[in-house]
């Protein structure tokens, strides 16, 4: 699998051509590349049903409501964001839902009371999400995500595309949106929001890992909080998992 790999100059020509064609495009236009564009090959979208991902997946149901979505079920995450991902697919009406989790050989292997967030979360990580999400993307050329810029110091310079290893390619048609623009799609087209962001969670990941933000503070800062860790290692910068201060 090639998350965390280099790229090839091959796979990184095929990123360049694609940010060129499509710099100057809106986040739709991206996206319908994307998914109709023969550079970019097979594309799946990843989806957390998170804080904001119902603008992305309303994009994805308007464009090609028969694009794959993968959800990844950590075992983990809150019962309003499962509840939340059911009422979404049917008013979406997504056509390809594929919910993902972990092997159940290496659940009871490396984690067999699950408490191994409580020692390691890299770890958790690595084995509810990460594994998992690289099994469900080896049939694909690559993978949408709802990443954005102002989200954090680590993603202030997203591209549209990015290279993934040497093989697959990420896309992020939200990449130049402002808190703002989500807010004003998911209002625009009257779209339902995550119980839980009235809580005080404007990020949304697994329930032990995951605790509200206060007014002022970056809005990933719950996630995680007290760790050096700001991504849970589906997302990497120069072949690393991203960490406090990555850049």
């Amino acid at each position: 699998m090639d998350f965390g790999a280099p790229a090839l100059p091959e796979q990184e020509e095929r990123v360049r051509v694609l940010n060129d064609r499509y710099r100057h495009h809106s986040a739709t236009s991206v996206l319908e590349g994307a998914l109709r564009d023969p550079e970019a090959g097979k594309i799946a979208l990843v989806s957390s049903f998170g804080a904001e991902s119902v603008a992305l997946l309303h994009l994805v149901a308007m464009v090609d409501s028969s694009t794959p979505v993968l959800f990844i079920d950590t075992q983990m995450l809150f019962q309003e964001t499962m509840d939340y991902q059911a009422e979404l697919a049917e008013r979406l009406h997504l056509k390809d839902l594929r919910i993902i989790k972990v092997n159940p050989l290496d659940l009871q292997k490396e984690d067999p009371e699950d408490n191994l967030h409580q020692f390691n979360t890299d770890a958790c990580c690595d084995l509810r999400k990460t594994r998992p999400l690289q099994r469900a993307l080896d049939q694909f050329d690559g993978w949408i995500t709802g990443r954005k810029r102002f989200q954090s110091s680590t993603r202030s310079t997203l591209e549209f595309f990015e290279a993934d290893g040497p093989h697959r390619i990420k896309v992020n048609p939200l990449a130049h949106w402002t808190p703002e623009d989500v807010r004003n799609y998911m209002e625009e087209n009257r779209l339902p929001k995550h119980p839980l962001v009235a809580r005080g969670y404007p990020s949304i990941g697994c329930a032990p890992c995951t605790s509200p933000v206060k007014p002022g503070e970056d809005p990933r800062a719950g996630r995680w909080r007290g760790e050096d860790k700001i991504e849970c290692g589906i997302h990497f910068v120069n072949g690393k998992m991203v960490r406090g201060g990555a850049a």
